[in-house]
């Protein structure tokens, strides 16, 4: 199916593996011209042929000089994918074995601006380009947002804020022509799940459990319809269709394989 995403430029933040890569991938090849943004540029990402801009989003000036960089390369934005997130797994390990009364103000902050600030901070970058070629932003959210009492606490709620994010930015800017649309992943086979040193393998010795015992006993508990995972291919190609021209905005896709039962 064509997607009429040819001779589009796009931005897409944390494109450097796992779901954001495949983004990247996927956008190529439908012809879109797209910089990505991420603290690391890997062998993987530079194959792409996109443009890779190494910046730390997590920080105040970081968004913005990648949106600089982009305009500077692509000269407008149609799409923008703040796929950014997650950042270092131990703080998600320490946000699972910690609560609202343990959990030190840095490591909200340090959610925060990593899950929330850098997508907010690229919308605004962004936004006059986006208005001037009647573009879309896509912020890349979690289930976590929809159990947020589960760990990781600082994460879910973070996630939270951009869900709402998502919500305001597409209606006050809908009227100029601007959508924004939010994908929920749960959870997805990237070295967050698979690696042992990952988040679910942290989580796993931190429980004193083997970790292929811990993916088996979470997957249980998680209660996907479809019993496995979603592969990081499957997330980017709904990502990627809602990048695509339609009069989809304000709404939150879930891909979770049926984990949140409710409507």
């Amino acid at each position: 199916m064509d997607l009429r995403l040819a001779g589009k430029t796009a931005v897409v933040t944390g494109g450097s593996k796992g779901i954001g890569l495949e983004v990247v991938r996927m956008l190529v090849d439908e012809g879109v011209r797209v910089v990505s943004g991420s603290r690391s540029i890997t062998a993987e990402l530079k194959e792409t042929g996109a443009t890779a801009v190494s910046v730390d989003l997590s920080t105040p000036d970081g968004p913005q000089r990648l949106i600089d960089e982009a305009l500077t390369e692509l000269g407008g934005i149609d799409i923008l994918i703040n796929n950014a997130g997650i950042g270092d797994h131990s703080s998600l390990v320490q946000g699972v074995t910690g609560n609202v009364l343990t959990l030190p103000d840095s490591a909200w902050e340090r959610s925060f601006n990593i899950n929330f600030y850098s997508a907010l901070r690229a919308s605004r970058a962004a936004m006059p380009s986006l208005i001037e070629r009647n573009g879309v932003i896509i912020n890349v959210s979690s289930i976590g947002a929809r159990i947020v009492g589960d760990g990781p606490v600082d994460y879910n709620i973070a996630k939270t804020a951009l869900n709402a994010l998502t919500k305001a930015l597409a209606e006050q800017f809908g009227p100029q022509g601007v959508r924004a649309i939010g994908v929920s992943p749960g959870p997805v086979s990237t070295g967050v799940w698979t690696d042992p040193d990952g988040f679910i393998g942290q989580v796993a010795k931190a429980s004193g459990v083997e970790h292929e015992a811990f993916v088996e006993q979470f997957l249980t508990t998680l209660g996907a319809s479809t019993g496995r995972v979603s592969t990081p291919e499957e997330v980017a190609r709904l990502i990627v269709f809602t990048a695509s021209p339609n009069n989809i905005s304000g709404a939150d896709y879930l891909i979770d394989g049926g984990t949140i039962k409710t409507a």
